[in-house]
């Protein structure tokens, strides 16, 4: 099996300003409830064609991200057909190895793999999320003195493994999912942003 995917990453969480998962230390709560979501711009999976397409992934994270054991609820955007959700799970399971197998390993169970409505989008470095009715957040990017985005690379952890990422905050983050114990309505907490492009 073979991939290639380029799209952009929207991420929040309910850690302060900025995650201290992605430099491999503890949660600022001992625990992190992260929603993170990736849209296909282009690709293809084993031939088929996965553009415009968004996957995402609600978890709970128990600890130290890096020891992994994360539980998360998987979502597909319910405009992908059965073939690109098929083709997106094997890559996001890691079944089709590559980069993306090195985040997969990192849940260990997934309560439930459902189809949904989902909104992202970009615009000028300002991002919304929303996923059905339970989940909802506002993304909004730091920028640096000569008014570039702020970014970090070169990190021991990431959701787009390769990728610089745009450190941001969410004025409005919204999740609810009873089976991993998420009930989150917070304001101006952490935040990403980030193009990507997987190859295996």
């Amino acid at each position: 099996m073979s991939y290639h995917l380029e799209g952009r990453l929207l991420e929040v969480c309910n850690c302060k300003v900025l995650c201290p998962c992605w430099i491999g230390e503890d949660p600022d709560n001992g625990t992190c409830d992260t929603i993170v979501a990736w849209h296909i711009d282009k690709g293809t999976v084993d031939g088929v064609d996965v553009a415009g397409s968004t996957i995402a992934a609600v978890a709970h994270v128990p600890g130290n991200i890096l020891q992994g054991n994360w539980t998360a609820a998987i979502y597909i955007d319910d405009q992908t057909s059965k073939a690109q959700e098929e083709a997106l799970l094997k890559v996001y399971t890691g079944q089709a190895g590559g980069p993306v197998a090195d985040l997969a390993k990192l849940i260990g169970q997934v309560v439930s793999v459902e189809r949904a409505p989902i909104r992202f989008t970009v615009v000028a470095g300002k991002g919304e999320l929303e996923i059905g009715t339970n989940y909802y957040a506002e993304l909004e990017p730091y920028l640096g003195a000569t008014g570039g985005q702020t970014t970090l690379s070169d990190t021991v952890f990431s959701t787009v493994p390769g990728a610089p990422v745009f450190v941001g905050k969410a004025p409005t983050y919204r999740s609810s999912n009873a089976a991993l114990g998420i009930n989150l309505d917070i304001k101006n907490h952490n935040a990403l942003q980030s193009t990507f492009v997987f190859d295996a």
